[in-house]
C-alpha cells in the first residue's frame, strides 16, 4: 500500500526467495542503487537461480521489486553467511527493510547461519548502520578489519574493503532478537 508521497508500507511487503524471473528487476534496483556495484544482469540471473537460498527479494505488491539481499555460504567456512549485496528502493527506505531481508535470510532454518560477513569500505555509511543495527537487535557481536586493500587488491581504484564479522549468540531461528 502506498501513503499520498508514494512512499511503500510494510504491510504489503513479501519477503521471499527470489526466482530467475526476478533477476532484471533485481538488476533495475542495484542499478539505482548507488553507489552499489553494478553486475551484469546475467550476475543477478544466476543469483536468482543458483543462489536462491542464500538471497532475499523484497516484493512489494503495487511497486514491484523494492529491496534484495544477495549472499553465499562460505565454502571453507561452515555456518558463515557472506552477504554480497543489500539494495533498498528510495521509495521502501526509512522502514528497517535492509535488517528485516537479513532476519529473514538468517533466520532460514535450512541455511543454519552463526555468522555473517560482509564487506564495507570506512565511507559508507549507510552499510555499516545497517550491520551494526542488525548485530545489535541479535545480540551479536561485530568486528571488522581491513580486508580486500586499495593498494593490494585494488590497484589504487577503490578504497579498501573492511570484512565485518558478526557472530551470532545463538541461534537464529531461535532468537526473537534477531527479528527487525
Amino acid at each position: 500500500m502506498l501513503d499520498g508521497s508514494g512512499t511503500v508500507h510494510p504491510s504489503t511487503l513479501t519477503l521471499r526467495k527470489p526466482s530467475s524471473r526476478d533477476g532484471a528487476d533485481i538488476w533495475a534496483l542495484v542499478r539505482a542503487c548507488k553507489p552499489l556495484d553494478e553486475n551484469s544482469m546475467y550476475c543477478n540471473l544466476v543469483q536468482c537461480d543458483h543462489f536462491a537460498d542464500t538471497c532475499v527479494v523484497a516484493v512489494d505488491s503495487d511497486k514491484g521489486v523494492v529491496g534484495w539481499v544477495s549472499g553465499h555460504m562460505v565454502p571453507s567456512e561452515p555456518g558463515t553467511l557472506f552477504v554480497w549485496q543489500v539494495a533498498v528502493s528510495e521509495k521502501a527506505r526509512g522502514r528497517g527493510l535492509g535488517a528485516k531481508m537479513l532476519s529473514h535470510l538468517v533466520n532460514r532454518a535450512d541455511l543454519d547461519v552463526r555468522r555473517i560477513k560482509t564487506t564495507i569500505t570506512k565511507d559508507n555509511g549507510a552499510s555499516w548502520a545497517l550491520f551494526r543495527k542488525f548485530a545489535a537487535r541479535a545480540g551479536a557481536d561485530l568486528t571488522d578489519r581491513p580486508h580486500f586493500t586499495e593498494a593490494d587488491h585494488f590497484d589504487g581504484q577503490h578504497a579498501t574493503e573492511h570484512m565485518v564479522t558478526i557472530t551470532l549468540r545463538e541461534s537464529p531461528a531461535a532468537s526473537p532478537r534477531a527479528a527487525a
